[in-house]
This record gives structure tokens, sequence and C-alpha cells, in this order.
């Protein structure tokens, strides 16, 4: 029992080495440890001698826990610290541990005094050190120390001896030293240290030198003293003026940052970690090289345990000479850099070489030489599934599972069929289970990484009952070929934050919403549907999709263009029980605006056909028009949502001293729409609400998709205070890290039960609240109502996995892992059968979607970098018409897009113009087409891949020599 102990003892102070290594002054504490052999304490205080404090301490520790141990030896070091006025050492040895805003704080403070001691090395040191004494800031050994430096080496090193003494203090010892420094009057400097005015230059505080995640205001008011503006001299510091001296730091090359804030992380210096019981209560097994799942909810710190288990995963095998490699997945752009700059690069920089790859980043082209130069790979997970691929199909050099160490996973519950992770666990899992059969023949098994999944919720997968519940998240378990799933004791949960639900009325009335439905039923009628739901609901839109698919195959232009527009009035009549009835007018008016574009030619001697159906449309919104527009003006009809959302965001805003929000909505559309709302509402902005919204970055929606970089730019205002109301779509709900928040609303917007947790986890801050606010046709309460149910449902069966016992557990993993595997081989069978395009190009042919035209057949596509289908046929040349497009941009390769190509003959959008080596190539987008397959017609292929034939690649030489020869005879027919 009592080796038991001194091992939990040991492993105490081996997890707080590095907090305990700056706090022990070393000739404080060394001759109270009798256990000690002269000798070694000798060799100890050479070493603070030669190599300061930080290292000593390093070996004062070794010296402590050194086996075999005397009785009492941990009570003796503790006292030892105590006796020595390294009491904020002893409190960390006892687990008076400080909250984490007090331990960021006092970091800051330290940081601070470390910046400034070229102004503080002038003081009186004599003087002040006199007042350090009786405020019992130092001890009299100490005293007696710093006043032998003074006569020694001079008041400057006195005053850096009396600095590297007081910053060891427990917390509170800063506000201390102001007032000494106020009782001595040494007033440019008390001025200086607290940005003052009167001091002689004025700092910003946007130079702070250290942020902390923990608490983004903690350098702003250090141990409760006036806040302070902080000036950062960007000259590295003389070495003479290390606080901490002997803690030399390796000089890793960082590469150049393309903005400035992984910049000042790479100069700042690097932190030290430190984990809190539980999260290293769940980091155990992985510490012991087992493959985990790591639960916990969002907020709670799961990166940073990550981190931690990084750390000590490169350590051991460093100590150990075996290779070392590690490379952390996410499913999002801007969650790379995020890791990156705010986890992995602060903490490690110093000892390993951490790079990040994404699709935005030029470094994804040398994939393979980053992950052999660098330590630590933060990269999407499609990034490193291309590079396994390459190595497996041998066709060029790439990544193997066996060149990395540790894989870790982030938002792992994605580990399921079809997903990328997945991709790359069934690589992995195959090779475990080949592996067995090699050590049965006594072959060398292939090494495989260590694997470690984070996530905040693994969800049940649509499951209502327990023992489905179970199964999704054992099958997720299996995917990660986890030993353990960890999470946090139900009873350490953070108390649960206020849930409110806002019901709504309906309207009394709705006039223009009456309106937009009688337009509707005249559309109706016009082309004979008869709709069986209610219009604007979800169901009505899958409705009007599936009309619109089939009419396109069947050529019944009449409906397909009734579809088409009755689908933009579904979405107006959502946009008017949303937001407000002008932005649905607007979204409207903007769509026939654009219609009739399209049925003007850019020459005026060729015509556009419009059909009967289509003047019919434009004619009955051009009757409804002015009527719309006037209703649109009245407040009068506006719907009571947005009113109660009003009500809602004036209140947060009203009642909180700093507030800070998010507001999560379905579209993208409605987003904009209520980041404009709010900013054209005076009431918001005289309470000091500054609103921004951020949407996603993929290209499906008609509306503009946001770049990583401007999803950055907002996330980072969000962050800093500029920006402090979040309008944002399920982009924001997941992942990403943003920062504390007041209060979360989801304004019509209920998804699944993973969704949930994660929009929940974004309020983080004390006393923070979750709202609902109910949107017609949007089913919040009765969603969310499953969601609470789902979310009890995963919890007790986590709790049911966890208490199967190990044997049980791991004979249903290797199941589902079997399982899986076989269902992957009948898949990649399938797939292999269906890739095997033998049908020839002649076969297919394309119509127009619009106007059912005939086009073109496969034999007159070909293909550019097998990617861009092209049509180069003078045939074709004469069937379309090109449109600026001010919206494309010029893109870094080969070829550029600065346009659009349409039909000649209806205005349907076919693709764009694209200009490839100088040569102009239409490029066609397949979902604009009706595709005819030997006689039969396919109306829903939207990708390319769906269509069953090979095409041929783009010979550019012949088509540049074909161009060159026709561009020949024209000129001597001129001459």
């Amino acid at each position: 029992m009592e080796s038991e102990t001194d091992e939990m003892r040991e492993c105490l102070i081996d997890c707080l080495r590095p907090r305990l290594k700056e706090l022990i002054v070393v000739d404080r504490v060394l001759d109270l440890i009798d256990f000690i052999e002269n000798e070694k304490k000798e060799r100890i205080r050479q070493k603070a001698r030669n190599d300061g404090d930080i290292s000593a301490a390093d070996y004062l520790i070794n010296a402590v826990v050194q086996k075999p141990h005397t009785p009492g030896w941990f009570t003796a070091f503790v006292d030892a610290l105590n006796t020595g006025g390294c009491k904020f050492a002893a409190d960390y040895m006892q687990l008076n541990l400080p909250t984490p805003e007090a331990e960021a704080e006092n970091e800051n403070c330290v940081r601070f005094i470390h910046l400034l001691i070229p102004s503080l090395a002038d003081m009186a040191t004599e003087t002040v050190c006199a007042h350090c004494f009786s405020k019992r800031l130092l001890t009299i050994d100490e005293r007696d120390r710093i006043m032998a430096e003074i006569v020694n080496r001079g008041s400057r090193s006195g005053a850096r001896e009396l600095l590297r003494r007081i910053i060891k203090c427990p917390p509170g010892w800063y506000s201390t030293f102001l007032q000494v420094l106020k009782d001595t009057e040494h007033h440019v400097l008390y001025n200086e240290l607290t940005g003052n005015e009167g001091s002689d230059k004025k700092p910003s505080l946007k130079d702070k030198p250290i942020a902390t995640r923990e608490s983004p205001t903690s350098a702003e008011s250090c141990d409760g003293t006036e806040s302070m503006e902080i000036t950062v001299n960007e000259q590295p510091m003389d070495q003479s003026t290390d606080l901490y001296a002997g803690n030399e730091l390796s000089s890793n090359s960082e590469p150049s940052q393309p903005d400035g804030s992984a910049l000042e992380v790479a100069r700042s210096p690097e932190k030290e970690i430190t984990l809190r019981d539980y999260q290293m209560e769940v980091a155990g097994p992985a510490l012991e090289g087992k493959n985990i799942i790591v639960c916990l909810p969002t907020g709670s710190g799961k990166t940073r345990v990550a981190v931690y288990i990084t750390k000590e995963h490169l350590d051991r095998r460093k100590a150990e000479g075996k290779p070392r490699k590690v490379i952390v997945l996410v499913n999002k752009v801007p969650l790379v850099e995020q890791h990156y700059s705010a986890e992995f690069l602060p903490f490690l920089k110093n000892k390993y070489k951490v790079e990040r790859v994404s699709g935005d980043s030029q470094l994804k082209i040398s994939f393979t030489e980053i992950v052999k130069k660098n330590d630590i790979i933060i990269c999407t997970a499609q990034i490193l599934e291309n590079y396994l691929e390459r190595a497996n199909s041998g066709e060029d050099e790439g990544v193997n599972l066996s060149d990395l160490t540790l894989i870790i996973i982030d938002e792992c519950h994605h580990t399921q069929k079809g997903g990328v992770y997945n991709h790359i666990m069934m690589r992995y899992l195959k090779q475990k289970h080949k592996n067995k059969r090699l050590v049965k023949e006594q072959k060398e098994p292939v090494p495989l990484p260590q694997i470690l999944g984070l996530t905040a919720s693994p969800g049940v997968g649509g499951a209502t009952k327990m023992e489905k519940a179970e199964e999704h998240i054992l099958r997720i378990c299996a995917n990660l070929d986890a030993s353990r799933i960890m999470t946090r004791r139900q009873e350490e949960f953070k108390k649960e934050q206020r849930k409110i639900v806002v019901s709504v009325e309906d309207r009394r009335e709705d006039p223009f919403g009456d309106v937009i439905k009688k337009i509707m039923t005249a559309i109706h009628n016009h082309a004979e549907l008869t709709p069986t739901c209610d219009l604007g609901s979800q169901n009505y839109e899958q409705w009007v999709v599936q009309k619109e698919r089939q009419a396109a195959k069947d050529e019944n232009q009449k409906v397909r263009v009734c579809a088409e527009h009755l689908r933009q009035y579904s979405e107006s009549l959502n946009l008017c029980n949303t937001i407000r009835m002008q932005d649905a007018f607007s979204f409207l008016n903007k769509y026939y605006e654009e219609e009739m574009k399209k049925k003007t030619a850019p020459e005026e001697e060729h015509k556009i056909q419009i059909t009967d159906s289509e003047r019919f449309l434009f004619n009955l919104f051009k009757d409804n028009k002015k009527e719309l527009e006037t209703l649109a003006k009245n407040p009068e009809y506006e719907n009571d949502s947005l009113s109660k959302l009003r009500t809602k965001i004036l209140h947060e805003f009203s009642s909180r001293d700093e507030a800070r929000g998010i507001v999560f909505i379905k579209t993208r559309r409605s987003a904009i729409a209520l980041n404009q709302w709010i900013q054209e509402n005076p009431k918001f902005a005289d309470i000091g609400v500054k609103s921004a919204y951020v949407i996603g970055g993929g290209d499906q929606s008609v509306v503009k998709p946001m770049t990583s970089a401007e999803q950055k730019d907002v996330l980072k205002k969000f962050g800093n205070g500029q920006v402090n109301l979040l309008i944002a779509t399920t982009v924001a709900e997941e992942g990403l890290d943003i920062p504390a928040c007041n209060f979360v609303i989801r304004y019509g917007l209920v998804t699944n039960e993973i969704a949930m947790i994660q929009a929940q986890g974004r309020g983080r801050a004390e006393d923070s609240s979750y709202t609902l606010v109910e949107v017609k046709n949007s089913g919040v309460a009765e969603k969310e109502c499953v969601n609470e149910y789902r979310k009890n449902m995963m919890n007790k069966a986590i709790q049911k996995i966890k208490s199967l016992n190990q044997a049980a557990y791991e004979k249903r993993i290797t199941e589902f892992q079997l399982q899986a595997i076989m269902e992957e081989k009948v898949r990649m069978t399938k797939k292999k059968q269906k890739d095997i395009k033998n049908e020839s190009p002649s076969n297919v042919k394309f119509s127009c979607r619009s106007c059912s035209e005939p086009i073109c057949t496969g034999d007159d596509i070909q293909i550019i970098e097998n990617m861009h289908r092209v049509n180069v046929t003078p045939q074709f040349r004469k069937l379309y018409i090109q449109r600026e497009n001010t919206t494309l941009q010029e893109r870094l390769l080969d070829y550029e897009t600065n346009g659009f190509i349409a039909c000649k003959n209806c205005g349907q959008r076919w693709g764009s113009m694209m200009m490839y080596k100088g040569i102009e190539c239409p490029c066609l987008d397949v979902k604009n087409f009706v595709v005819n397959l030997n006689g039969k017609k396919i109306s829903k292929c939207t990708k390319w891949n769906e269509v069953p034939i090979k095409f041929s690649a783009f010979d550019y030489a012949e088509h540049a020599i074909n161009m060159t020869m026709s561009d020949n005879s024209d000129d001597d027919e001129t001459m």
C-alpha cells in the first residue's frame, strides 16, 4: 500500500514538474531536505550557479523522487518548500491549485516583469529590497543574498536577483510589488507597470505579450491592480536579463507565417502544459500508449489534453531512441490554423518542429517532405488520405501509416461509413488484422501508429433504443480501434446552462405571405400540380425538387420551369417567417432580375426564346410586385419570431456588463439578412451590439460562400471584442474555437443531438444561457425535446459501455471491425465494377436542362487534368452565348475562369468559359444537362463521376495546331 502511495506521489511530482521547476528557489530548499546526500546537494548547488534555478530544480526533483524512498520523504519535501519560502510550489504539491484565471493572470505578470527588466534594473535596489522584506515578499536569507549581490556586482545585478525571487511568490505578489514601488517613490516605474498617464511612453494593449485561452482578460488586470497597457520591445532579450537563467530554449526556425497571429506565437516564450485532474485522468491510458477516445464537453480542454499526450509521446520515444511522428487530423480548414496557433505551436515549438498544411496552403504540394522534416503535422484529413493513396498506388511518393507514430483525430465521431476519417482508419484496421496473420507466420508485423480520438459527443446515430445507441458508439470505438472511451465523471460536469424555449404566436394577419401563397396557387393551377403539404414547409421544398427533376427527365418544360420558380417562392416564405418581409421581397426581386437577364442576349441581333410558361411567370410576379413591395414596408405585419429574438438580444446586452453571444440560424441567406437587420436597427447600436455573420465555405449554395480567410477574420474580431454578436450557420457549431459566450440562441434551427451539444458548448462563460426561439414550420421545440432524450440516452450508453469488462468490450469491438472490413471489401468490389467505364462515349447524349435541345455526345467532350470536362468542337461553339461573371476570380493555376456560357436558345447556364494555356475552353457542369445513356434519361447527375463514361484527354498540342491553321486560312482569305 505504501509503495502504491509513493508511486502516486511520484506521478504527481512528475505531472507538476514543469511548474515546480519555475517556482522552486533551490538554495532556499536544498539545505532543508535531509534525505539527499551532501555530495548530491553540492552538485545541485553547482548546477544552480552555472545554469540557473530551473535546471537545478530539475536535478533537485530527480533527487527527491529517486528510489528507494526514506519514510516521510514526501512530507519532508513539502515542509522544505513551505519553510524555504516556496509556498506557491508547496501549494501545488498539496493540490491547492489556483484557478486557471488566477494562474493565467500571475503568468502574465511574470512575463510582464520579464519584458520590463531593462527599466526595473535601474531602481534603488537596496531600498526596494528592504520594503519587499517588510511586505514578506522576501525571506531573511533572500534579503541577505540580494544585499550581497549589490555589494559584489552592483545595484542592477541585485535588482535582477530581487525580481528573480519575488516572481516565485504566490499570486498577489504583483500588487504588493506595485505598492512597494509607490511607497519608495519609483513613480516612473510604477506608471510604466500600470500604464497610468504620466509615464514617459504610452504603451498599447494590442502588443500584450501573452494571451491565454482560459482568461481572455487576464493581461488587463493582474492581481486586481489598475488595468495596464503594455509595450513590447521586439528585440530579443540579452541573456543577462533573463529571469529564468539557465532555461535555454532551442532555436527552431519557424516558417514565415501568412498572418501576424502565428508569428506572434512563434516569438513568444513556450508555455508549460498544466492539466486539471479530470484531464489527467482521461489522458491516462493514452500516456501508456493505448488507443482511446477522449469524450469531453466542448470547452473542457480536449485539445489541451491532446497537446499534453503529444508531448509525452514524443518525449518518451525520443528518450527510447525510437522514431516519432505525430499527425493531427481535422475536418475543417480553419481548424488547422486554430490548432496550430492556439495549441500545439505555443506549447511545443521549442522542443519539436510543428507545421500545418491545409487545402489553402501551398505546402500541400510537398506534403511528403513536410512529414519527413517535422515532428508534428496538423492537416485536413483529406490531404493525408490523398498521400496514403499515393503510397498505396505506387504512382507517386506518398505517406505510409507506418511512417507515423501517433494520429490524433479531432471530432472523431465523424469516423463513420463514407467519411474520410473512416477511409484512413479502414487502412489501419486492415493492416492491424494482417499483422495478426504475420505474427502467426512468425514474420515481422508492420508498425502502426497509436490512435487518439477527440469528441464532445459521439451521438446515437438516430437510435431510438438503448441497444442501438450502444451499438452506434461501439462502432465508432471499433473504427478508431479504441481500447476505451474516456469521459469525465458524471458528478464533475459543470452546472447545466439555463435553457429557455421561446414559443411564438402565429401572425394574426400575414398579407405578404397570403400574396405569395396566392401566386404559388396560380402556378400550381398553370402547371396542373397538386401539392400534398403546407406551402413553405421542408416537405414542400422536397416535393418541388422531385417535380423539377422528373419534369427535366420527361422534357416537360412547363412543369420544370414552374417547379423552379415555386422553389424560390417557398424560400421567400421561409425568409418572411424567419427575418423580415422586405428581405423576402428583395430576394424574389433579385431572382427575377437575374432571370430576365438570362433572356437577354449580349448581341442584340440574337433573340433568346421565352416560353409561354416563362412569360406567364414573369408577368405574374410583375402584376404582384407593387403590392408585395408595399406590404413589405409595413412593420405591423412582421413575424413574432423576429420580435421575440429582438427582445432576447436586447435583454442579454442590457443585463450584462460585457455580453457576447451567438445566434445559430438555418440558411446562409437568412444569416446575411439577419445580420443586416441587426446592423440597421438603431436600438441594437444604442446598447453596443456589434454583429457579423459567419457562413460555410462550400459553393453548393447560390449564396456566395465565405472563404476560410474571411471566416478567420470574423472569428478573430469576435475573439478580441470588435464583434460581440455572431450570426452563424451550422459551420460554427462544431470544432471552431469560439471564445466564451454569455448566451447562445438557436433561431428556428435544430438538427441532431451532436449539434445541440456542440452549440450549447459555445456558451462557455459562467451563467451562460441557451435559448431556442421557435420559427413557423421549424418544429424547434419538438426536435429539441427529441435531442434531449437522445443526449441522455447517449450518456447512459457510454456508461454501460464503460462498465463492460475488457474482454467483453474487446470481443464486440473485434466483431464490428471484422464486419467493417468485410463490408468494405464488398463496397470496393462494387465500386470497381462501377468504375469500369466500358460504355462508349458515343452512347451518352446531353440535352439542355431548360429547353431540352440536344447539345452534344460524349465523343465531343474531353477532360483536362482529369478534372474539367470541356467541349471545344466548332459545332458546340455555335450553340452557346458567353456572359461575363464578375464574381469568378482568377486562380493561380494554368487556367482561369472569367465568365460563363449559356444556351443560345433559352439562356440556361451550362458552365464556365475557362482559359487554359491561352486557349478558350467551354467547361461544362453536368447538373445543367439531362443525360441520356443508351436511351435511358438520367435527371439527377450532379457530379461528373456519376456518368459512367471515360472521356478522352484533352490534346492541347493538337488543338493549338488546329487553331493556328484555322487562323492562317482566315488570314489567307483576307489577303
